[in-house]
This record gives structure tokens, sequence and C-alpha cells, in this order.
């Protein structure tokens, strides 16, 4: 399959370069030139479907002209080797759990599947791959944890300076070997345009062999559409859920309209903010204004220019009504979140982290309209990844840490701090690209 740029569907690349390079140099992002569709035999069975067969099913459809089934297949298998259960909390609210993978954070199953996807791409090659991404909370951790010590990689990884919670930060910092922080003095915005201006820079890009992690690279959407699938699946026969997504830079709504275009059925996609409302705002206005982001308690969804907006648009062809019609836009201030955090703790006696809580609020406000709806909020983060604001709510020790994160807590914070400014950050890449040779 080929795969050309949403600025100019006749420039097209293959697989290779699409994942491998990210980012076509117009500043567009990479789309299939074809979208795929899963066909009736998988539709009749799908719901007798294990989440690896449904995983295997899927990635084949996008992938499987270009990657052997049975490469394919090993990909999947060492991806998805922890589940998304469904938990309930009362009928017609659910809870999509996303936190089980090692970084607890959803943007695991992501990064372990391009991990792999990348490793196979390179399978023949003696270049060291630079793996260069950008965060906002957990899309470095889960990264982190993907790549670290993979022979043949290093990954560079820009978040902002206090705008982390302090076990993502750990996450991000303490693993050393082929892992390096660096601590921008700005917002993940900035951090964004960090990244962004180094793949724009095509012989620098060449030169060190960049590659991605973030949601503009296609190779983390696609493994992130499985769970919608396999969400879709644990409930009762007939039922067309609601997915209620929080929202930040918007690969995990994308992915799950990846989903929808493959076919499962869904009644309504919700973008759930905070007070970074730009696609609300669209969604409501059909006005589209980025602007600088604003922090708040929900740290992973302060963006304020989400680069998925453009593959979105993509999608729906550019009709901002055929896009309302199928996604609904809701923000929530830090004060409502903070109200969620206590309610469905007092209520339904379950622990959920500051990004679902906005979800939460955004399915709870869809129900009252729609009383007959199922909703499905993806819960993005183990709550554990935000004591402060836990504590701060349910009370000291509230919240257990689980071992795989608390190992953290007294490792040594190793980063370099850096200011916004793309030329000095293109000299520190053409440094400490030749010590690491």
């Amino acid at each position: 399959m080929l795969y050309h740029s949403t600025n100019n569907t006749s420039y097209r690349v293959d697989l290779k370069e699409a994942i491998l390079r990210s980012l076509p140099p117009d500043n567009g992002l990479y789309m299939p030139d074809s979208l795929p569709v899963l066909g009736d035999e998988f539709w009749q069975n799908w719901r007798d479907l294990s989440f690896q067969e449904i995983g295997i099913a899927v990635a084949d459809a996008f992938f499987g002209t270009d990657v052997p089934a049975a490469a394919l297949r090993e990909i999947v298998d060492g991806t998805l080797t922890f589940d998304a259960p469904l938990v309930t909390l009362s009928p017609g609210d659910h809870i999509l759990e996303l936190f089980h993978g090692p970084t607890l954070a959803f943007k695991d199953f992501g990064a372990r599947f391009m991990a792999r996807l990348m490793a196979w791409l390179t399978r023949d090659e003696n270049r060291l791959l630079t793996v260069l991404v950008a965060t906002s909370g957990d899309t470095g951790g889960a990264v982190a944890s993907a790549f670290h010590n993979v022979p043949g990689t290093r990954v560079v990884i820009l978040y902002p300076k206090g705008k982390v919670s302090g076990l993502q930060e750990k996450q991000l910092t303490a693993l050393g070997g082929n892992i390096t922080a660096l601590e921008i003095n700005g917002s993940f915005d900035d951090c964004q345009a960090l990244v962004k201006s180094a793949f724009l820079d095509r012989e620098l890009s060449e030169n060190l062999n960049l590659t991605s992690a973030n949601s503009i690279n296609l190779a983390r959407l696609v493994p992130q559409s499985f769970y919608y699938i396999h969400a879709a699946r644990q409930l009762p026969e007939g039922v067309k859920p609601v997915f209620v997504i929080p929202s930040g830079n918007f690969g995990n709504l994308t992915a799950g309209l990846l989903a929808m275009k493959l076919g499962l059925p869904v009644e309504h996609f919700i973008a759930a903010t905070n007070r970074n409302d730009v696609v609300p705002e669209f969604l409501n206005t059909g006005t589209y204004t980025p602007r600088p982001s604003v922090a708040t308690i929900s740290n992973a969804m302060d963006v304020g220019s989400p680069s998925n907006f453009v593959r979105m648009q993509a999608l729906f062809g550019g009709s901002w009504q055929d896009m309302k019609s199928t996604i609904s836009g809701m923000w929530f201030s830090d004060d409502l979140t903070r109200a969620a955090i206590r309610e469905v703790k007092s209520v339904y006696d379950y622990k959920i982290d500051p990004h679902s809580a906005v979800g939460w609020l955004a399915a709870r406000t869809w129900r009252g309209a729609h009383p007959c709806s199922t909703t499905i909020t993806l819960e993005t983060a183990h709550p554990a990844k935000f004591p402060d604001v836990m504590e701060a709510e349910l009370g000291q020790g509230s919240v257990e840490i689980p071992e795989r994160l608390a190992i953290l807590a007294n490792r040594e914070k190793v980063a370099i701090q850096m200011s916004t400014d793309q030329a000095a950050f293109r000299e520190w890449l053409l440094a400490s690209n030749s010590s690491a040779r």
C-alpha cells in the first residue's frame, strides 16, 4: 500500500518511508491511499475472536501487503501481552481500562507495536535509528519503555518543564541507556514544534536517520484501533457504543475513527477535553483556532494545536457537517474534574484518573441527553501516575502505586535543559549523534 500526505494526495511513499520518516516534507501527515474495510467473514465472527486475533486481522488489513503474515503475528503477539478490560460502573456507563501495560498508560499499545514494526522494517540495516518524540505526559514513558536498550536505536524525548507529574517525569528521565530526556523550557506545543522542525529539515532527518514515535506516526494509531473493537465486543450483541475519548493530540480519537472505517458499528464519538478546547470549539462552531496550551491537572491533554486534527478532517473529506454528525466535543474545568474524581469514588467505589474523569463527565452529559445510549469512556492512564491530584481529592495513600511505577520513585532524574530555539536544538542533535556512533 502507498501513503499520501494530507497536504498533497499526489505525494506518495511506501510503508517503510511513511513509518520511518514519519512526516512528509510538506508538513502534512501520512494517510493510507485507501482505507481498508474488514470483510463479512470478520464481522460475522468478531465477538468470538480473542484480542490478539482482532489485532492480527486489523494489522493485516493495513499492513498485510507489505509485511508477511508471520511477522505481523509476531508483532501483534508481542504487543498484546496485557488486556484492556471493560468495567461497568452502572447500566450503560462503562470504563475501558487501558492502563494494564508496562507504563500504565494507553500509549503502551501503540509504542510496543511501533517498536516491533520498526525493528522489522530495519532488520537488514546497519544504521543507528534515532527515535524523536515530544510528550505531554504518557507518550514519552511508553516509548522509552518500548525502545529501552533495543539494539540500533536511541530515543530522544522532549517534555515541557514543570508540566508533567513527578512519576511521569521519572519514566522519561530515569531509565538511562539509550534513552535521553530533554527538559524544554516551554509547553508541549513548543516540544512538538521542535520535533516537527527536525523532520522538516530533510538533510538533518536523513543524516540522523530520524523517526517519530508521536501520534504523527501512523504506526502508533493502527494498534490503538484494536482496543475499540475489543471493547465493543464486550457489550451485549446489538449494542452500538458511544466512545468517549479524553483528548489532547487526538491520536486516540483518530484511531477510533479508523476502527469505524474498518466497519465497527459505533453510535457516536465524544471528544472530551480540558480547557484546551480547540477541537470542541471547532465541532460546535466550524472555526478552528489553534492557540497556546493552558496548564491543567489533566496535563497529557494540554495541547493547543493537535497534530491529528488534519487526519480527522481527511477522514471526513474536509466536511465540518459530516465530522460534527459523528463527533461531539465537550470540555470541562479542573474544578469539575476534581469533583468527578470524588463522585466516581463515592458512588461507584472506583478510582479514576484526572484525564478519564474529564471523559466520564462528558459521558454523563451525553447520557443525560440520550438516556438510551451506552457509553464507553477510555481510561487512558492509571490514577497512581497523578498522586498529587488523587491524594488531594481522595486522601493520602488512597491510590496504591503499582510496583513497576514505584521502583522509579527513588531513581535519579537525568535530563538536559534546553530552550525552544530550533537552531540550538538542531546543533544539539548533530553533536549528540556524533557521540552516539
